[in-house]
């Protein structure tokens, strides 16, 4: 099997060391704009890989080139800055090579590519955007325990990247990019709410939350969490993302956003200089809330209520990821990398097989995905319980899984 993975930054060459390390048939083609990037790369893993791995500079602007790098491969993997998915998605399907990406704050382009969907099919090939924590894990397991339910009414999602031990000011440290953090902290979250879309505050409706070794946590709205969720389980009555922190946090950031220091187009002339606060606060920020040598933890949740069997009954999903200390993976890129990974590889050996474009929850098989993340060391625990809390019997697991199992029509199994 031949990938190639777009991108050498941190999810990227995660990705591409899971690849090779994960299938010894595994041959991948790693690219970035940086050429000092894939030299490191190389440096570190080219030994092992020598006969498997194979490196090439490619600006992803350059239509030509990008088309070129494509050539000979078998699945994508796009961890490239979002406002790249759209142009690889198209550029991967004209070529025939099946597609995935980590997603992005901006629907608009999600949606755009899974408008391909009827050329995808007709090339014969599968396109699966925002494959990553959240949205990603969270869509393959609302998918998989709603193909479970004969009914779902509820749907609960909270995830949370932290440090395992909270320091000051904010108790917070980033994985990933600072700037995209703010973002979904100032734009308002879309949610289902007594059947109706409705738009709710960031950093709105803080609650206290739960997870081994954690003790309480706080969990607020975010946007961008619900993604291709909420068109797809429009029916339900409720369903709301969250993301999960120390307490305390939210009411820090929702006061350095009331004094406008996160706001994307306020300027201010400081001594003739025009300037964003944002980047005052981001430059501010980013040294003291680097995760540097610090392990960090990522907490989730997926929990359906619903109907099964005609009784009340219902399903969750949790997970409680840890640095990989030996490895030198923190748990967000364990948890973000591997994920796209998993379903790269059920591309690539025919275990999805249905052409088109699909958001994760209509085309990945839960059961398997689970199981793959396990292997890596990512462990999904998985219970149903009646109205009563007593735990469903063993049949209820043995639904058949298949693309959009349980999803087509929203809420209501197939």
């Amino acid at each position: 099997m031949r990938y190639i993975v777009l991108g050498a930054g941190l999810m990227g060459r995660v990705a591409a060391r899971a690849l090779l390390e994960g299938d010894a048939s595994a041959a991948v083609t790693l690219t970035d704009i940086d050429g000092e990037r894939l030299n490191a790369f190389v440096q570190q893993y080219g030994r092992l890989f020598a006969d498997r791995l194979a490196t090439r500079v490619l600006d992803a602007r350059d239509a030509a080139a990008l088309d070129a790098a494509l050539a000979g491969h078998d699945v994508a993997i796009n961890a490239l800055y979002y406002t790249f998915n759209e142009p690889v998605a198209r550029a991967s399907f004209a070529r025939g090579v099946h597609y995935v990406d980590l997603g992005g704050h901006i629907m608009g382009i999600t949606r755009n590519i899974l408008g391909l969907h009827e050329e995808a099919v007709k090339r014969g090939v599968t396109l699966i955007p925002d494959l990553g924590v959240a949205p990603g894990m969270i869509n393959i397991l609302t998918g998989y325990g709603a193909s479970l339910l004969h009914r779902v009414r509820h749907i609960r999602l909270y995830v949370g990247g932290i440090p395992r031990q909270p320091e000051p000011p904010l108790g917070y440290a980033h994985v990933f990019s600072l700037e995209g953090l703010f973002d979904h902290y100032s734009d308002p979250a879309e949610i289902i709410r007594g059947g109706r879309r409705v738009v709710v505050p960031a950093l709105s409706e803080v609650e206290t939350v739960y997870f081994p070794q954690f003790g309480p946590l706080e969990a607020f709205h975010t946007a961008g969490g619900t993604s291709t969720l909420i068109d797809t389980f429009q029916d339900v009555e409720s369903l709301e993302y969250k993301t999960v922190r120390y307490p305390g946090h939210a009411e820090k950031m929702r006061f350095l956003a009331e004094l406008g220091l996160l706001d994307r187009e306020r300027v201010v002339d400081v001594g003739g200089a025009h300037i964003r606060p944002r980047d005052c606060l981001l430059r501010l920020l980013e040294p003291r809330l680097a995760l540097g040598e610090r392990d960090d933890a990522v907490v989730l949740r997926v929990s359906l209520e619903g109907e099964w069997n005609g009784v009340p009954a219902e399903v969750h999903f949790e997970s409680v990821t840890f640095k990989d200390r030996a490895r030198g993976v923190t748990a967000m890129a364990q948890m973000t990398a591997y994920s796209i990974v998993a379903v790269a590889e059920m591309l690539a050996q025919g275990k999805i097989t249905t052409a088109g474009a699909y958001p994760p929850e209509r085309i990945v098989p839960g059961a398997e995905y689970i199981a793959a993340m396990k292997t890596r060391g990512v462990h999904i625990e998985a219970e149903a319980r009646d109205g009563a809390g007593r735990p469903l019997p063993d049949s209820f697991w043995e639904r058949k899984e298949g693309a959009a199992a349980g999803t087509r029509k929203g809420h209501v199994a197939t």
